[in-house]
């Protein structure tokens, strides 16, 4: 007689074993409807799972992430199920759920095409229709083979090889087809009903380059229609909002194969780099922060000690000097800050001292990982270290949250979401520190009433961390800022300040990145305004538009004003016409349009435009001046142009 626990504490006594989805009818015709699997004493399961004994069981539905996920893997699988009734020859490997979809890889004796794609999405339908019931079942390891040889599916008999014998192994059957899974799985094909085939590719087996070339076609599902149609909308408008094509377009940046994951920055994106670090210095400034700079190239030994060497080798880059050195270019900027730490006798009096640096870092990257401005071998990273006493440990946790959170408002962020990445298993340290620094986090959350998810086992391997987490124009999230609290590397470099007592004690190291990288933070903003930045930050604030020739020297000495005043601001002295200049520099998304005529020039005034076409009336010079010195976000903070 099980006893059943629901998430909510109620409790439901069964006479006999019962199945999780009969626990969700014993609820409501309408949760048995719409249930997906269930998580019976913190394990996800079929519905069709029995529950013996009494536990704990809440159920899935398409609305958690967890039900989405099930979707998204079961639609793999009717992938796999409609590929293997159109061409029976095909090969079945592996297909899990990503982030936004699924993907399925087959070996198959010829390219797919879109057409085929077309065809495989329509019996994909044909059989979600027929609401076909997913069973598991369960074989001795050397069964399951037999069954696979039959199939002729050698790639799956390859990963059932690599399973223990004594190994229970699990398959699903839908109909006909039968495929190798941990599962678990939606009950029925019915269940899926908003996906779509989206593109093909080639994927090497196991990634390994050494092994076959297999086609990887990818999907994505959805809850339902309405879900589905705005995922596509967010696709389409990222493909409008593509910084790599922006980047071209507008003449920020570009690269070469000469320097693969390293950026070449044109005039305009370099002015747009520097404007943010202009912002962010400012910044940090004002927060106390001291900045510093330590050298690109160190010694194999510093990375020894800080671990990197250990445990990020296979990331950095090294070269070997005549006399057996050896050097790495800095992945990270921690060890500088700990040697300029190091100089000098600290006081607990000195503490906290903020030490912000502009660093240039290498980090090898696959080529295959490289992707534009988001995945780069070479970046800049707003780096901080904070030195602090333990007592100081949580206000400074917070006051960082906060210049955070108020930094990214200022960039036109306001939906942040933050993520406590804890202990990974390859790390530093004894579990008593990290103990200390998990609470140090939590409790500066919890005190200043933020919500956070946790992230389980994805701090970095010196401390755990928060994670930023931004959501853009069209709803996409990005990573970007993270503070991690650190009592590992102090002790390694055996830093120390002394105390009240006059005792030599160990600092809290803080580290602290904002943007985090530079040129990845430019790609995102690039796709969260479409390339038209607001007007503080934009790399040409205006640009002068004559109508004739007899405003030119008008327009060449306004010019020089507003340069004078700092204002990034062009003329366009071509003998075009004036409607077709504007059109082309709104293209170029420059936010203000400035358009000088004989009565402009008589009147010392220009007629604005924005570059969303409103009309914006005449203004003086110095009117113009101080409307581009005004940021859309009202901040106080925003340097001067």
């Amino acid at each position: 007689m099980p006893v059943i626990t629901l998430p909510d504490g109620a409790q439901r006594t069964f006479d006999a074993p019962v199945t999780a989805l009969e626990v969700a009818r014993s609820i409501g015709a309408g949760l048995a409807r719409s249930a997906l699997a269930a998580r019976v004493n913190d394990v996800l399961c079929d519905l069709s799972t029995l529950i013996t004994q009494d536990s704990r069981v809440a159920l899935i539905t398409e609305r958690a992430a967890e039900g989405l996920e099930l979707m998204r893997h079961s639609c793999a699988h009717l992938l796999a199920a409609a590929v293997k009734q159109l061409y029976p020859d095909a090969q079945v490997t592996v297909g899990p759920s990503t982030e936004d979809g699924f993907f399925y890889d087959f070996a198959f004796e010829r390219a797919f095409t879109p057409d085929d794609l077309l065809q495989i999405e329509e019996r994909m339908r044909e059989l979600a229709a027929e609401d076909v019931f997913l069973q598991r079942i369960e074989l001795p390891h050397e069964e399951a083979i037999r069954i696979f040889e039959a199939l002729g599916e050698s790639y799956k008999c390859e990963i059932i090889r690599e399973l223990p014998e004594a190994a229970v192994i699990s398959l699903y059957r839908q109909g006909d087809f039968v495929d190798l899974c941990r599962g678990p799985h939606v009950p029925s094909t019915g269940r899926l009903k908003a996906f779509k085939l989206m593109k093909v590719a080639g994927a090497y087996w196991r990634g390994n380059a050494n092994n076959a070339m297999l086609q990887r076609i990818y999907g994505t599902c959805w809850g339902d229609d309405k879900a589905l149609a705005a995922y596509l909308h967010r696709l389409e408008e990222a493909g409008k909002r593509d910084h790599r094509k922006l980047g071209t377009q507008l003449d920020l940046f570009h690269f070469e194969e000469c320097a693969p994951g390293s950026v070449f920055w044109h005039n305009k994106g370099w002015t747009l780099f520097q404007q943010l670090i202009a912002y962010m210095r400012q910044r940090q400034i004002e927060a106390g922060y001291e900045e510093v700079n330590t050298p690109d190239v160190m010694d194999r030994a510093l990375w020894e000690i800080s671990g990197h060497w250990a445990n990020y080798r296979d990331h950095m880059f090294t070269t070997e000097t005549e006399d057996g050195r050896v050097f790495a270019l800095k992945p990270m900027n921690c060890p500088g800050g700990v040697a300029i730490f190091a100089q000098g006798i600290k006081s607990y009096r000195d503490l906290p001292i903020r030490m912000a640096e502009f660093g240039k870092v290498h980090r090898y990257e696959p080529s295959g990982a490289l992707h534009g401005l988001m995945r780069v071998r070479h970046f800049t990273q707003d780096d901080a270290h904070i030195f602090c006493t333990p007592a100081q440990m949580q206000d400074e946790c917070e006051t960082v949250v906060k210049l955070i959170l108020d930094i990214y408002r200022d960039f036109d962020f306001g939906d942040v979401a933050i993520k406590l990445s804890t202990r990974p298993a390859n790390r530093i340290g004894s579990d008593a520190v990290w103990d200390q620094l998990e609470q140090a986090l939590t409790s500066a959350l919890q005190n200043m009433g933020i919500d956070y998810a946790i992230n389980p086992g994805e701090g970095a391997f010196y401390g755990p961390k928060l994670e930023f987490v931004l959501r853009d124009a069209i709803g996409r999230d990005w990573q970007c800022g993270t503070l991690q609290v650190d009592l590992n590397l102090p002790e390694r470099f055996d830093i120390g300040y002394i105390n009240e007592a006059g005792e030599r004690v160990r600092p809290v190291m803080l580290h602290r990145a904002l943007f985090g990288s530079l040129e990845r933070f430019i790609g995102i903003l690039i796709e969260h305004h479409a390339g038209a930045f607001p007007a503080w930050l934009a790399p040409v604030q205006a640009v002068l538009l004559n109508i004739t020739d007899a405003q030119s020297d008008y327009v060449r000495g306004l010019q020089t004003q507003m340069h004078r005043a700092g204002i990034r601001v062009i003329a366009d002295l071509r003998n075009e016409k004036v409607g077709y200049k504007i059109r082309e520099h709104t293209l170029q998304r420059i936010p203000y349009l400035l358009v000088a005529g004989e009565r402009e020039k008589a009147d010392g005034t220009l007629s604005v435009r924005n570059t969303a076409g409103e009309d914006l009336g005449a203004m003086t010079p110095t009117q113009l001046i101080a409307l581009m010195r005004q940021n859309p976000g009202s901040s106080a903070h925003m340097p001067s142009p």
